[in-house]
């Protein structure tokens, strides 16, 4: 049943909001901006009301994939590990050739799920990183390195711990074009407007 349910959340997880979203404004997403199918650049490229959108869209597809299968209670260590599944579906989207966003939207719907203390700090994390450096990339990368030792100090479990450490280690992963501009000074911030 766990396999059955680690498919569907990667299923769900490759929905592309933001692609969809996009498209009804006549936009192609892909080859627009950064060509990242995630909330920043739809914000860039189409809109505040969109970005919003497809951040609740990207988000609610992690949170949802953990919520069903607690609800069927299938385990804790099952649960983690279909929102994982879910956060590679968005990751590596099956309806975009297997290339997908950053994932931390998703990763934050998993996150607030499994462990509401660490995901409440990574989202004040980076709402305050956001406000001082206009990096939404960096605002990320910040939020999420922080989740095992939040996991660790504020809601031990090792199967949170685990969880915690492959969230920010896929992070890292998917920002390594952002973290090379950022270390030349050319990473796009955010606008004020």
């Amino acid at each position: 049943m766990t396999v059955f349910f680690m498919i569907g959340a990667f299923v769900l997880g490759s929905i592309p909001f933001g692609v969809i979203i996009a498209r009804t404004k006549g936009i192609d997403l892909k080859k627009t901006g950064s060509g990242n199918i995630g909330a920043t650049n739809v914000l860039r490229s189409v809109g505040k009301g969109a970005a919003l959108f497809t951040l609740a869209g990207d988000l609610l597809k992690g949170a949802l994939a953990v919520m069903l299968a607690r609800y069927l209670s299938l385990g804790e260590a099952a649960a983690d590990l279909i929102g994982i599944c879910a956060i590679l579906g968005h990751d590596f989207s099956m309806f975009s050739g297997f290339k997908g966003g950053k994932g931390v939207a998703t990763s934050l719907g998993v996150l607030l799920v499994c462990s509401p203390v660490a995901g409440g700090a990574s989202v004040a994390i980076w709402l305050i990183a956001l406000s001082i450096w206009r990096y939404s990339s960096l605002s990320a990368l910040l939020a999420f390195f922080f989740v095992p030792m939040n996991i660790y100090l504020f809601d031990y479990s090792a199967n949170k711990l685990i969880l915690g450490i492959t969230i920010m280690l896929l992070i890292v992963y998917k920002h390594r074009a952002n973290i090379e501009r950022l270390l030349r000074g050319t990473e796009p911030r955010v606008s004020k407007k």
